[in-house]
């Protein structure tokens, strides 16, 4: 189950590696500081956007850290340049991953979560295409290493996909079986995921798939919501049912300076 693009060509690849991301926006904690999460926007979308909202949630202990997605030629818009984490193409299930994307997103994700202090949780989240790089930031974070074989050092807490699918769900099983630690790091991992049931951009049935994939490869701590005549956006229910979920999983301690 993929959203994704055709393999990149040598000539691309080499195009890729001067792809600068974009700005990236902070929400500062209002109260006293005890998580930060990494939230990733849609294709075609910016950090800015997402700051806005999340600026208004109350959520005083968490720090937001909303980064802005390379410029890049994207397969499904003729070529056509985008914001976007990685290239995405046609929404099947046999479409092939851009993994080089990918691994360059989660490396990304890493490095703004790298100078937060060791007493702070780490988490990460996003929308749509931004939901596809957390969940594969997730596998990343069990299996230790991406899919190129470089380290994930981030010790997540935390891992929130609004509207989104999972990337390399197929090979998620081999990432985890005969691992004791991927195993100890998926069952411990909390993952919500929430979805449109009107969704006609990431259709529902894929969200709920990427749920069930998720579980039977040993991840136990999976929420999957879903929504009524949700489409492609997010809603203040919706986004409660954040606030709510984030409070619990990581102790918050609301309101508290």
């Amino acid at each position: 189950m993929s959203f994704a693009g055709p393999p990149m060509s040598s000539g691309s690849r080499t195009a890729r590696s001067a792809l600068q991301f974009g700005r990236t926006y902070v929400v500062r904690p209002k109260g006293k500081h005890q998580a930060t999460i990494v939230w990733l926007h849609g294709l075609g979308d910016n950090g800015s956007s997402w700051s806005q909202l999340l600026e208004t949630l109350p959520l005083p202990n968490i720090k937001w850290i909303c980064p802005t997605a390379p410029t890049q030629p994207i397969a499904i818009f003729g070529g056509f340049p985008s914001t976007a984490w990685f290239d995405v193409g046609e929404l099947s299930e046999d479409a092939p991953d851009d993994l080089e994307g990918l691994d360059a997103a989660a490396a990304h994700v890493v490095n703004l979560l790298a100078t937060e202090p060791a007493d702070i949780k780490l988490g990460v989240g996003g929308f749509s295409m931004g939901a596809a790089t957390s969940l594969y930031s997730a596998s990343c974070f069990t299996h230790g290493n991406c899919g190129n074989g470089n380290p994930y050092p981030a010790n997540l807490s935390a891992v929130l996909g609004l509207s989104g699918w999972l990337p390399c769900s197929k090979t998620l099983k081999n990432k985890i079986e005969g691992n004791d630690e991927a195993a100890r790091r998926a069952a411990s991992l909390p993952i919500l995921l929430c979805h449109g049931k009107g969704d006609d951009v990431v259709v529902h049935k894929f969200g709920e798939k990427s749920s069930q994939v998720l579980k039977s490869n040993g991840f136990q701590d999976v929420t999957f919501k879903s929504y009524t005549g949700l489409g492609h956006y997010t809603i203040p229910e919706e986004m409660e049912e954040v606030c709510a979920w984030l409070t619990a999983k990581l102790g918050l301690e609301g309101n508290t300076a």
